[in-house]
């Protein structure tokens, strides 16, 4: 595409190659025009010139000028005639061309323009073909998505379901329990309601003491030589033997229809006490004594805000609480491990470092005796060094000697030896002659 701008209101506008060499050709037959024009015009005052000139300059060549000037004017007519024709046929040729190449340009462009109506009608018939396919699978997408979404729904709503009865069927379970051990209570003495509770706890720890328990050890707390004894202690093994975790337990409870009731805070200082006598880890006070207590009934009560690792629960929680605490002890076992590891590489340490001790006592006793034959070694080269140097002076003294006898020697010649005695000089100067 070509630009051309308006010489009048300078708008700039775009044309194609067919339409620029239209206009350039309007330009260039105009121009032409003009120019034949202007040379005619020319032509013509160059006659007139000529003429005026003829009849300044000579009236009597009037009729020979004339007749020149006839001559020249109808040459210049004849020239102008050619000039025209020739112009004309070039001017005709180049229309006719410019005609074919017009309509060789017109039959390409309709050739283009059925190829893009062409192509424009394929891609709008693949351009529907895909739409549909893709509304289609849109359409299938979002019935799955909304079959999907009901069948969440039922899902969820079903669970909802299952976890409300399971609720519904724990709270009757914690239900039967209280009204079974308030019925115990009301049937048994005290020392009765507080065995029973402990039979209660020993009974649920065996039932699965062999699947969920194999390596603890669960018992009676018999050691009363501190005075005073916890009712249980738990302790659990890892299967390398690395005890993980131990919790002392102590039952609590009372009847009903006791005068004095005790409170769970009663019972925290001895059993904390017993806990640290025994060594162990954590402290659990198993009770039924403030039935009507919302803290103590909603669950596994944490009071290590006033004694270290101390819990206190309802019996239905008891073995719920040892899993928890077991689990949370085993991810421990390994730190022990390395724990016991470590001490046992002290114990490496302070063996290695008594060898190395020993050995260093022993390198230093070695060092000192040959640090002492070092120093003798030492004085033995010194008084050889002393021995050397003495002999290095007189073989530098006789090599200075002997460099003088060499410089003697060099510097000797017969001029010297028969200098002053005339003798000598004769005879050596009759040996010269001789040889020459």
């Amino acid at each position: 595409m070509q630009e051309i701008k308006c010489p009048k209101c300078g708008e700039v506008f775009q044309v194609d190659e067919s339409g620029y060499a239209a206009i350039v050709k309007q330009v260039r037959d105009k121009e032409f025009n003009k120019e034949v024009q202007a040379h005619e015009h020319r032509l013509q005052e160059e006659k007139d010139n000529a003429v005026k000139l003829a009849v300044t300059e000579a009236e009597a060549d009037k009729d020979k000028m004339i007749a020149e000037l006839t001559q020249k004017l109808a040459l210049a007519e004849s020239e102008k005639k050619t000039a025209l024709s020739e112009l004309e046929a070039k001017k005709m040729q180049e229309l006719a061309n410019l005609e074919t190449k017009r309509v060789q340009e017109l039959a390409e462009k309709e050739a283009q323009i059925q190829k893009l109506e062409s192509k424009i009608e394929l891609d709008k018939t693949q351009a529907k073909s895909v739409l549909s396919e893709a509304t289609a699978q849109k359409e299938s997408e979002i019935a799955e998505l909304r079959n999907k979404l009901a069948l969440e729904k039922n899902q969820h709503e079903l669970e909802a379901k299952t976890l409300k009865e399971a609720h519904l069927a724990e709270l009757k379970q914690k239900d039967d329990t209280i009204n079974y051990f308030k019925d115990l209570k009301a049937k048994m003495s005290t020392k009765m309601v507080g065995e029973t509770l402990e039979q209660h706890c020993e009974i649920q720890f065996n039932q699965i003491r062999a699947t969920a328990f194999p390596h603890a050890e669960f018992g009676k707390d018999n050691d009363a030589r501190s005075g005073s004894k916890g009712d249980y202690i738990y302790r659990d093994h890892a299967e390398d033997g690395t005890e993980f975790i131990s919790i002392m337990f102590e039952m609590k409870n009372e009847m009903d229809t006791t005068a004095t009731k005790h409170k769970n805070k009663d019972f925290f200082k001895e059993l904390d006490k017993d806990r640290k006598e025994k060594g162990c880890e954590y402290a659990v006070l198993v009770s039924l004594l403030e039935a009507d207590s919302e803290l103590y009934n909603n669950g596994i009560v944490d009071v290590s805000y006033e004694y270290e690792k101390m819990y206190v629960i309802r019996p239905q929680f008891f073995i719920p609480l040892i899993t928890i605490l077991r689990n949370a002890a085993m991810n421990s076992v390994a730190y022990k491990r390395e724990l016991a590891l470590v001490r046992n590489q002290n114990i490496d340490i302070t063996i290695f470092e008594n060898s190395m001790n020993d050995f260093k006592d022993k390198f230093s006793n070695n060092m000192r005796l040959a640090a002492e034959q070092f120093s003798k070694a030492i004085d033995a080269i010194d008084d050889s060094i002393a021995k050397l140097q003495k002999t290095k002076e007189n073989l530098l003294a006789s090599g200075r000697n002997m460099r003088l006898a060499n410089d003697k020697l060099q510097d000797l010649s017969i001029k010297k030896l028969t200098k002053g005695n005339p003798t000598m000089k004769a005879m050596f100067d009759e040996l010269e002659e001789k040889k020459d």
